[in-house]
């Protein structure tokens, strides 16, 4: 089973994207046929911001990095009603302002654990 990514991003730097795939015939006289291409053909992707205490980014990148890029962990997303599967391969090393850490993530959705 998979862990569960429980910290919350600072909302005002959070980001989203979803991508659908998509299968498309293109013919002669301008007319197109599209379809999903696969089960799961829309993958979100969210860059995050996680600002806190030494203690908090400390734990938080303790997770990415025992994830390793490779581990799917549990996530839910803002307004989504249940959590889905996301990896994260991508973060940045932590900045410091006074007592205040910063760090950036990318989540990208997966649909195998």
């Amino acid at each position: 089973m998979a862990d569960t990514f429980g910290w919350v991003p600072t909302v005002a730097s959070a980001s989203g994207t979803a991508t659908a795939t998509v299968r498309k015939a293109q013919f002669g006289d301008g007319y197109s046929q599209r379809a999903a291409d696969g089960l799961n053909n829309v993958a979100s992707s969210f860059s995050l911001q996680f600002i806190g205490d030494a203690a908090k980014i400390s734990s938080i990148l303790a997770f990415l990095r025992a994830a390793a890029g490779s581990t799917s962990f549990n996530w839910t997303p803002p307004l989504w009603t249940a959590p889905a599967l996301f990896t994260c391969e991508t973060w940045s090393e932590p900045t410091k302002d006074g007592n205040v850490f910063t760090i950036t993530a990318t989540f990208e959705q997966t649909f195998a654990p």
